[in-house]
């Protein structure tokens, strides 16, 4: 892939800031870069501290002026694929579709192919639409997505005047959400509220947590629908925010993580009760929204996927043992 730079970008260290590395002050600061990244760049000279050459190590210290000169990919040239996925509502505006478990959004480093953006590709030019281009070449018509694992109902904008009004509603948080989850263990109230501010955790990059430098306030309400003795449960949740990785950090942090998340529950809740669990159990089982071509309020629910019935089917079965 060709790169073109950027225009260099100058950071000065602030009084505030403790002595640490620098690939480790950077990475804290944009989590966009990982460290080995960083260490590339450094390595390639594009990173300078009061106009020096580096090395990763280098501890920095207030007043010093880092210069970064960060390479920029060009556009990626996506290839649509036909890859099948339900439909269940269209219009000139928008549609609405049914992402199946193991779906990655959109493409990123090690998924260029094989996306919901790959099949959004395909579906538009089959069509003959061009899709709102706001998020960017790689995310056409995306509003919002769900973890590769997560299955569930997503809207997809068709045009840029569609995309800018749903992307307000999600801001403002007044589209409706439902997810059906199977959590480990049972929380000792029937329903709850978690409020937990979470952000990338500052150690696991690819992890959210209250453990983090940048912080966001987030709620989510959750209601036990029902009890398979101890050992598990099955919940309805109703996040009122909507942060990356929000319900499977919110559900860790009350100690009832998500069956089937090991990065966020471990190897404890890939089995229980003899119950294999194949993926990570959350589905995005309703979606509501204002529709932007004459404000009518849409909603859209799609029950339990397969997999999610049968394992609570084994749970019943093995409480009932």
């Amino acid at each position: 892939m060709n790169r073109v730079s950027t225009t260099p970008v100058e950071i000065v260290v602030t009084g505030g800031e403790s002595s640490k590395r620098i690939d480790v002050f950077l990475a804290n600061r944009d989590p966009t870069f990982s460290r080995s990244a960083l260490q590339r760049l450094i390595g390639e000279g594009r990173i300078l501290i009061n106009g020096q050459t580096i090395r990763p190590s280098q501890k920095i210290k207030p007043g010093d002026r880092i210069r970064l000169e960060v390479p920029r990919p060009e556009p990626l040239d996506l290839k649509p694929e036909a890859i099948p996925f339900d439909i269940l509502h269209e219009d000139a505006e928008l549609l609405v579709l049914h992402k199946p478990a193991g779906l990655v959004v959109h493409p990123a480093p090690g998924n260029w192919s094989g996306t919901l953006v790959n099949a959004l590709l395909h579906h538009f030019a089959t069509s003959g639409v061009t899709p709102s281009h706001i998020g960017g070449k790689e995310r056409p018509g995306l509003v919002h997505r769900l973890d590769k694992e997560t299955s569930g109902v997503m809207v997809i904008a068709k045009t840029d005047q569609a995309h800018r009004a749903l992307a307000a509603q999600f801001k403002l948080h007044t589209i409706t959400r439902v997810y059906e989850a199977l959590i480990w263990g049972v929380p000792k109230k029937g329903h709850g509220l978690i409020e937990l501010a979470i952000g990338r955790d500052t150690k696991e990059r690819k992890k959210f947590s209250a453990r983090t430098t940048k912080p966001k306030p987030s709620a989510t309400d959750y209601q036990v629908e029902e009890r398979y003795g101890k050992i598990a449960a099955y919940v309805r949740l109703f996040p009122r925010t909507g942060r990356t990785h929000q319900l499977r950090v919110h559900l860790t942090s009350i100690d009832h993580p998500i069956l089937g998340d090991k990065t966020y529950g471990g190897a404890k809740v890939m089995s229980v009760a003899g119950v294999t669990i194949p993926r990570v159990m959350l589905h995005a089982r309703t979606l509501g929204f204002t529709h932007p071509n004459g404000g009518e309020y849409h909603e859209f629910d799609v029950p339990c996927p397969p997999d999610m019935e049968q394992v609570q089917d084994l749970l019943r079965a093995a409480m009932a043992h």
